[in-house]
């Protein structure tokens, strides 16, 4: 795949976004702008995009959105026109080792923007060039403003010297989705679409299936599915629940992803997952791996820090959850977690 994307690109007008976390909802949301507002673009992304139900889109330009995936170093096949990097946090310790060879690989993918290109780049990341975009940080060159929950979206500004946008309404929760949709806006403003319908484009994307998917909401029950498999992606998915449904206690699903993942950050996830009112741990989806001996789900529960936490294997999850009825249940993980919501849902809806 990396190369045949490396060929296309080569000929292309090339937008590539890359990073740990983000970069799926970010290219998904500039694919979309571009596809609204009839800029047009072929795309190659690593979700389904809710509003095309694929992640594979045909545009009649010569531009291609690219989804730049850092895992086996992929991501260094590609030299685009533009590049969005989100974040570069250690992960896939497993082919990088630590790190410092993960940041290694993203700043290289840093310097393969073409001559006369553009790198767009998170605030806070440790790189030297690029400009930078954030949703928080009122140093950075792209930046929100004036961020607030309206109903189930969230409200924003986005800022720039001497370009403002104000009230863009995104149906995706969270402050880490104002900051992919950041990114986004000053990449779509950079090929000249105009700032009006790249607003309105913004108000019509419907997301990516398995990020922050709300499946079921009702005034007795709330369920959500997220593809979360890292403690921060964990964290601002969990933030996002408590930013948009203050009141409600919130029953976590959590099925870890990879043994080694497990192992290399489990006080980190540890950390996030004791925040959850009632948690489920189910056993690690172990993908492409072999057992870890010592490494399983005991070993996390161990060290999480949250008295409502048990193991609970996927044959005894619905009872569980039917025994448990929760206001709001989230499941998160990137295995096969997702073959469990309908079930849910369907318990739920039936206890109304």
């Amino acid at each position: 795949r990396s190369e045949v994307l490396g060929l296309i690109s080569k000929d292309s007008f090339c937008i590539a976004v890359a990073g740990t976390h983000g970069k799926t909802t970010t290219s998904a949301m500039i694919a979309h702008i571009l596809t609204d507002t009839g800029y047009g673009c072929s795309a190659f992304l690593g979700g389904i995009l809710t509003n095309y139900g694929s992640n594979f889109l045909v545009g009649s330009n010569n531009v291609v959105v690219v989804e730049a995936d850092e895992y086996d170093r992929s991501f260094l096949t590609l030299h685009p026109d533009i590049a969005v990097i989100t974040s570069m946090d250690a992960d896939h310790l497993d082919i990088y080792g630590d790190g410092a060879s993960l940041e290694e690989a993203f700043t290289l993918f840093s310097k393969q923007v073409k001559a006369g290109g553009t790198l767009i780049r998170q605030d806070s990341l440790p790189l030297t060039t690029g400009e930078t975009y954030s949703a928080t940080d009122q140093e950075s060159m792209y930046r929100s403003d004036n961020i607030r929950v309206d109903g189930s979206a969230f409200m924003f500004s986005y800022v720039s010297s001497g370009q403002r946008i104000d009230d863009i309404r995104l149906k995706l929760p969270g402050t880490h989705n104002v900051e992919n949709a950041v990114a986004a806006i000053a990449v779509a403003l950079k090929v000249g679409i105009d700032p009006e319908k790249i607003k309105m484009a913004l108000e019509t994307f419907k997301g990516v299936k398995r990020r922050f998917e709300i499946v079921l909401e009702s005034p007795e029950h709330v369920v959500i599915d997220d593809y979360a498999h890292h403690p921060q992606e964990l964290q601002a998915c969990f933030n996002a629940v408590r930013m948009l449904y203050p009141n409600k206690k919130m029953t976590v699903v959590f099925q870890p992803h990879l043994y080694s993942r497990t192992r290399d950050f489990a006080d980190q996830f540890a950390v996030v997952l004791a925040e959850a009112d009632k948690l489920l741990l189910m056993d690690i989806y172990p993908a492409r791996e072999l057992p870890i001996e010592g490494i399983d789900s005991s070993f996390l529960l161990s060290k999480i820090n949250n008295v409502t936490a048990e193991i609970c294997g996927k044959e005894m999850l619905r009872a569980r959850i039917s025994a448990l009825d929760p206001e709001l249940l989230l499941f998160v993980g990137a295995g096969d977690i997702d073959t469990m919501v309908q079930p849910a849902k369907k318990i739920l809806e039936n206890a109304e």
